[in-house]
């Protein structure tokens, strides 16, 4: 099955060997994402809602470079450096959707690229 990279300048370019996100068939695999700002090239680290926004925001912009929306993620995967952030984190991840939540799992990790508190990567399918 052919497999298309997805890139645009308005998420942060990757770090290391990898494509921000690539679609296979129906589906789109987007790389975990940290709150880099892409205007900046700056890490938010000021506080955690706004590293989850930031994220989050980064997410769309990808999405949004396929000619998908928050509306089409399927499954999510959430990494934290603290797991006493999870009430805030999941208070602003909620805000990018208004109803048919994805799937998805949150973790606690010891240490996450570039220090960032959050780091989040979805699926999202290309058809309703």
């Amino acid at each position: 099955m052919p497999k298309k990279n997805i890139f645009t300048t308005s998420a942060p370019s990757p770090i290391g060997p990898y494509s921000q996100a690539v679609l296979v068939g129906d589906l789109l695999f987007v790389s975990g994402q940290i709150p880099i700002d892409p205007a900046t090239g700056d890490l938010v680290t000021d506080n955690i809602e706004h590293e989850t926004r930031q994220v989050m925001l980064n997410i769309g912009a990808i999405l949004k470079a396929a000619g998908l929306n928050y509306h089409n993620i399927i499954k999510s995967s959430i990494f934290l450096k603290d797991m006493n952030n999870f009430a805030k984190v999941n208070e602003v991840y909620g805000h990018f959707f208004i109803s048919h939540y994805p799937a998805r799992e949150t973790v606690e990790v010891s240490r996450l690229p570039k220090d960032a508190n959050v780091e989040i990567s979805v699926i999202a399918a290309v058809k309703d």
